[in-house]
């Protein structure tokens, strides 16, 4: 027996592991590794069940390619063969590609990701990010100056915390890395504190808090509105942090009074005018908004008033408020001003936000003819048919490609319309650091992850990655895909040599200092050695460091930045961008708007992660079902039985009901990534479910960030 020591990759909590390996490499126990400085042995029902997901039959190990006659396994050389005949007859501008959510759990994911984009010279590039947090990556780089300068609450020293659209209790939190966030928020009430939850649902967040309070799906921005507009006009307001526009904002907000955004929300004015009041006065505080609140078509303004008010408070940039980590990988302020926009979509002209466009339009590019029109299309670690809205819409148009490569340990609803499919090795077979969510922990930690089991011939994710990369550049199938590396690092050791510390320094010196056993691992010391702690400038972090320490180091509590961390034009916190500003003409227009007889949400479950999890057998049934939640008062006015037809402008749904008086009347709800109904994946295909995307419409996206439409969307309940 072998013990290993891994974070855990299933969600954004990134929990230490302790894995025990027989000698064959089978997983025998997977417990929470108590010596973990961050998560301390905290571990949910996805950690302990990561070894059966890594030796899960269903997994692919060998590359498949599509024939007249079927899927054929072929030579990891031919698969590469497959995939250079089928790019190179395709000019770049016709190429697209697609990131999915687990790209940001894996080494590979985060450090060739953008190469590979680079490599196929298109800017047709989508991800999960337009169906889940762009609205907040878009406030906060108007905001702050960078799209990744996003401040999260301190969890651990907060005495009020106003939470909306977040059930951490069963997602593990979001754009807010938290092990044990139940832990944290029960210690946060035992220590006198105040937890507020605002939802649609009682969730089990929202029964563990002080106050839960009810809101009209979709409205998040109009409580919000109200909150900001009582602290400034009850003169509560409190600017701690190098800022302009208050006044701006004072003038903007004038037309929401907690009256009108109550008629908005549902939520009564008096409770609009007290949380406001609660914020002002405590100790300290700070509002956190998450997924439910950027899935709706006012998410960027919501995810902007979340920051306002945080703001307006003095909680901003302060111990207890919300604050912005520091990571160990992180680079160099960037120093000019962030805007969106930069080019369109073809179809539809949705603006570029973060360098990609609305995954909400990827079947209008696919399917509309013309120059541009996409032909070719590459997939990693990704599932839109079920993760896209109208995915039955993207699942009729993605057999119209000229060509698709899927980089996937599955044979899925997406994958099986590729033309070849590149299996990653198992997660065991992988090393792992966190580089995307170490960005938004509440305490700065670092942790790596060896990998624990040999690849036994096969090639490591990255070199999957770099090898598509050569190809589709043009470098040629048998091009070493280890010169990528070479040239990233070459390019990262003179850039350091140029200035700072290192000025002077001999690259070839610096290069050879860099440890690591394959290019990522190297890339990765590099990252670490010129980080806020790394040896390259005055810490003692490097990857040897790291590895003397698996079960992760303790950097520290998170401490104010400001101004230091601003790349925005003046220097200053901008409140009042122009973009947000504009779009309040869309907010005031819905001020009085009729609402909908019944609206769809989403939700989460702690035993699911979107569309990952359904093929392991210990996380699917029990509370972890594809149900619609409804209120009984809606079940008998209605005269429903055990099913209902749901309707919507994208298509239709005939699903089981559980009826329940956590959901307000009005709301119904139903979970994401479902609707493996012909799945080669025995679970999942015995637990198939529905896809709530097949009522999503695809013609309605937040317009500052193209983010889709999820949450709030008008439907018709009526009998089978």
């Amino acid at each position: 027996m072998e013990t290993v020591h891994r974070t855990c990759p299933l969600c954004e909590a990134v929990c230490g592991l302790k894995i025990t390996l027989d000698d064959s490499g089978h997983v025998t126990e997977v417990r929470g590794d108590r010596d973990d400085p961050f998560s301390k042995g905290f571990i949910c029902p996805k950690g302990a069940s990561l070894g059966r997901l890594d030796e899960d039959p269903d997994r692919l190990h060998t590359p498949l390619v599509r024939t007249d006659g079927g899927w054929r396994e072929v030579s990891w050389d031919e698969a590469f063969a497959a995939v250079e005949r089928g790019l190179s007859r395709i000019p770049g501008p016709s190429r697209a590609i697609y990131l999915g959510n687990p790209n940001a759990h894996t080494m590979a994911g985060a450090l060739y990701g953008t190469p590979l984009v680079r490599a196929l010279g298109t800017r047709n590039v989508f991800s999960a990010s337009t169906a889940d947090q762009m609205p907040k990556h878009v406030s906060c780089g108007l905001m702050f100056g960078h799209p990744l300068s996003i401040p999260v609450p301190d969890l651990d020293r907060t005495d009020y915390l106003l939470m909306l659209g977040a059930n951490p209790l069963e997602s593990n939190g979001s754009l807010c890395t938290a092990p044990d966030f139940p832990g944290r928020l029960k210690a946060l009430r035992g220590r006198g504190g105040r937890l507020v939850v605002v939802d649609p649902r009682r969730t089990r967040t929202a029964s563990l808090a002080d106050e839960h309070v009810f809101i009209r799906p979709g409205t998040d921005a109009y409580l919000l509105a109200g909150i900001a507009h009582t602290l400034i006009a009850e003169d509560l307001v409190t600017v701690t942090v190098p800022a302009a526009g208050l006044a701006e904002v004072d003038r903007a907000l004038a037309d929401f009074p907690p009256a009108a955004c109550a008629q908005a929300c549902g939520v009564d004015a008096e409770v609009i005018v007290r949380l406001a009041r609660e914020l002002a006065s405590a100790p300290t505080a700070a509002v956190y908004g998450r997924i439910g609140t950027c899935t709706a078509e006012f998410g960027t303004l919501a995810q902007w008033l979340v920051d306002v008010i945080n703001v307006l408070t003095g909680n901003l940039d302060r111990p207890g408020g919300a604050m912005f980590p520091r990571p160990a990988t992180e680079g160099p302020a960037r120093r000019r001003p962030y805007r969106t926009g930069r080019w369109h979509s073809r179809v539809r002209g949705l603006p570029e936000a973060n360098g990609e466009l609305p995954v909400a339009t990827l079947a209008d590019e696919i399917e509309t003819p013309g120059e541009g029109q996409v032909r070719a299309l590459i997939t990693v670690a990704g599932n839109p048919v079920l993760s896209a809205p109208n995915g039955t819409r993207l699942d009729r148009a993605l057999p119209g490609l000229e060509f698709m490569v899927s980089v996937d340990p599955y044979l899925n609803e997406t994958t099986r319309h590729a033309d070849v499919i590149l299996p990653p090795p198992r997660v065991l077979q992988s090393g792992h650091y966190d580089f995307a969510l170490l960005g938004f922990a509440v305490r700065n930690y670092a942790r790596y992850s060896p990998p624990a089991l040999p690849l036994d011939g096969r090639p490591s994710e990255a070199e999957i990655l770099a090898r598509l990369a050569m190809i589709a550049s043009g470098q040629g199938v048998d091009a070493d895909p280890a010169l990528l590396d070479e040239l990233i690092l070459d390019q990262m050791v003179r850039a350091a040599a140029d200035t700072g510390p290192l000025a002077g320094r001999d690259p070839a010196e610096l290069r050879a200092e860099l440890g690591g056993t394959n290019g990522a691992e190297s890339r990765l010391d590099a990252m670490l050695r010129l980080g806020p702690y790394g040896e390259w400038n005055g810490g003692d972090l490097s990857l040897a460091e790291l590895r003397r320490h698996p079960n992760g180091l303790d950097l520290g509590p998170l401490e104010p930045r400001l101004p230091g961390l601003l790349s925005t034009a003046s220097g200053l916190v901008e409140l009042a961008p122009a973009p947000l500003l504009d779009d309040l003409v869309r907010l005031r227009a819905g001020l009085g708007r009729t609402a909908p007889e019944f609206v769809l949400i989403g939700r989460r479950h702690l035993r699911s992660n979107n569309s990952w999890l359904h093929n392991i057998g210990p996380l699917v049934g029990g509370s972890n079902r594809c149900t619609l939640q409804i209120n009984p008062a809606d079940v008998t006015r209605l005269g429903l039985g055990d099913k209902a037809l749901v309707r919507s402008a994208a298509g239709e749904l005939a699903v089981p009901l559980e009826p329940t008086d956590s959901i307000m009347p009005g709301v119904v709800s139903l979970p994401h990534g479902w609707g493996h109904d012909g799945s080669t994946q025995a679970v999942a295909a015995e637990n198939a479910g529905f896809s709530a995307n097949t009522l999503t419409d695809e013609t309605v996206v937040d317009p500052l960030s193209g983010n889709a439409v999820f949450n709030g969307v008008p439907v018709v309940i009526v009998v089978p």
